[in-house]
């Protein structure tokens, strides 16, 4: 992988032990392990409206909300962030645009791997006219974040996922390969849906996800199934503080409550770090 240094480095086997399970269950009798398979069904369907359909999701925040998650992470000049299911690069375009614009670096890269290739089609058509792809500032590659194989050990200044983790079926496993692949010192930046507390804005989101959000993608795309997954799958994601004792229990660092609520919880930062003792 061209964006990684240290390539020869071989993969440690995780020391953490195993967490309590985030496994979930999407309430339609469909096992675990057939989660991975549906999503990426679910995904070929809708890669190349995929940030339309992410902008419907989220009521048009989703891209401020990405902006201040980039602001927030940080991004120090000559970071080597790895993006993972960041395949239509929504985030690693902002990054470098920090990069260029806030810290007048060209130094810093990104590597963008997803584990659907339409969603990475579609970020390489997005960057492919770039002066970042002619730099190999940005390349990619297909992969499982539960089993980054081909990332090496203690090699990435940032590891980045954004709306990704209610896609996995054992998200645990993937906290543990991104304490693996940051180096030590380095930052762990999760942004993903969560949940609002707040009883009477609660039931309003609850009702937009069971009931709104199929329904519009019904009528804007004819297809009801797709959407009703990806609200099934956001639904159904552990609750923001019971992912951030997670978090904490792959190894990384969060200062305080863990995390930081977008919206009354609509979505959520995990900012946090691998110890440099680590």
């Amino acid at each position: 992988i061209r964006a990684m240094s240290s390539a020869s480095t071989p993969k440690q086997k995780a020391t953490a032990t195993d967490s309590p399970t985030l496994d979930m269950l999407y309430g339609d009798n469909v096992p675990i392990s057939a989660k991975k398979d549906i999503m990426g069904d679910v995904y070929c369907k809708v890669a190349d409206r995929y940030d339309a359909v992410s902008d419907m999701i989220s009521m048009s925040m989703n891209k401020r909300w990405k902006q201040r998650f980039i602001e927030q992470m940080r991004p120090m000049p000559g970071d080597k962030m790895l993006d993972v299911a960041g395949g239509t690069c929504e985030v690693a375009r902002r990054y470098l645009q920090y990069q260029d614009t806030v810290n007048h670096d060209t130094t810093s890269s990104v590597h963008v791997v997803d584990f659907n290739d339409s969603m990475l089609q579609v970020g390489r058509r997005r960057m492919a006219q770039s002066s970042w792809m002619d730099n190999e500032r940005v390349t990619f590659a297909q992969g499982n974040a539960e089993d980054l194989a081909d990332v090496p050990d203690n090699s990435v200044d940032i590891y980045c996922i954004s709306a990704g983790m209610h896609n996995l079926p054992h998200p645990e496993r993937a906290l543990r390969e991104a304490y693996r692949v940051v180096k030590p010192g380095g930052r762990f930046a999760c942004l993903e849906y969560g949940h609002t507390d707040t009883p009477v804005i609660g039931q309003i989101c609850r009702w937009y996800w069971d009931t709104g959000i199929p329904f519009l993608g019904q009528v804007l795309a004819n297809d009801r199934a797709s959407y009703e997954r990806l609200a099934r799958s956001v639904r159904t994601f552990p609750h923001q503080k019971r992912f951030a004792q997670a978090i904490r229990h792959a190894g990384f660092h969060l200062p305080g409550a863990g995390y930081e609520l977008y919206q009354w919880g609509m979505m959520v930062a995990y900012i946090g770090s691998k110890p440099r003792t680590a």
